[in-house]
């Protein structure tokens, strides 16, 4: 049976350092953002990786997202490439938004990115989630937590009879604020491309990007 925290209505300090060393070795946990619930881990083990794709049934074709604490991490792992890329982190991170991004070749992330030139990366806006990444100073890697195929989710409880022994911590957050998932955005040759529409859509891009471009 996986641990589980109710952090709905207080976040415990303590319990934090628990999620934290269970992210630190090579644990699994379900937890919430602000737009649906994700299921993550250390993003740099291979074993992590490997268990995210099983536990989801995950193609492994399908490339994972990471999640990381501010741009300085970005760059870690990725190639900010213009001012375009520039101005979506500056301008919508942290938030409901996820980058592709050209990864640095020594990123220790071939499994995460399903051995792809890019990686997405995004800075989560929700509380809990940020508290763990200031902390476990690793990204984690964190596709939504479903099952491949089904429906993504805004609380833990419809997804908990998926989940539960199968990870190592569960953490009811309640129901996530924007309730559909992140927009997904790459930039190709100075061209703003949306390839999953969010609660950020194009035009909320353009508007910050004085880009005009039909997707």
């Amino acid at each position: 049976m996986s641990k589980y925290y109710d952090w709905k209505d207080r976040i415990v300090d303590d319990e934090i350092d628990e999620v934290v060393n269970i992210i630190k070795n090579d644990g699994i946990i379900v937890f919430p953002t602000e737009t649906v619930y994700g299921i993550g881990g250390n993003a740099l083990s291979c074993n992590v990786v490997n268990k995210i794709y099983d536990i989801k049934k995950r193609p492994r074709q399908k490339a994972l997202t990471i999640m990381v604490k501010n741009m300085q991490e970005i760059k870690k792992y990725a190639y900010i490439t213009n001012e375009i890329e520039e101005k979506i982190i500056k301008n919508f991170m942290p938030g409901p938004i996820t980058l592709i991004l050209k990864k640095k070749e020594n990123s220790m992330l071939d499994l995460v990115t399903s051995d792809n030139s890019t990686i997405g990366i995004r800075i989560p806006n929700n509380v809990i989630i940020e508290k763990i990444l200031n902390k476990c100073e690793v990204p984690i890697a964190a596709p939504s937590a479903n099952i491949s195929g089904e429906p993504s989710s805004i609380n833990l409880e419809s997804i908990i009879k998926d989940f539960d022994g199968k990870v190592d911590a569960l953490i009811d957050g309640g129901e996530c604020k924007e309730k559909i998932s992140s927009t997904i955005v790459r930039v190709d040759n100075g061209e703003i491309k949306i390839l999953r529409e969010g609660v950020i859509t194009l035009n909320d891009i353009n508007k910050i990007i004085n880009t005009k471009k039909d997707v």
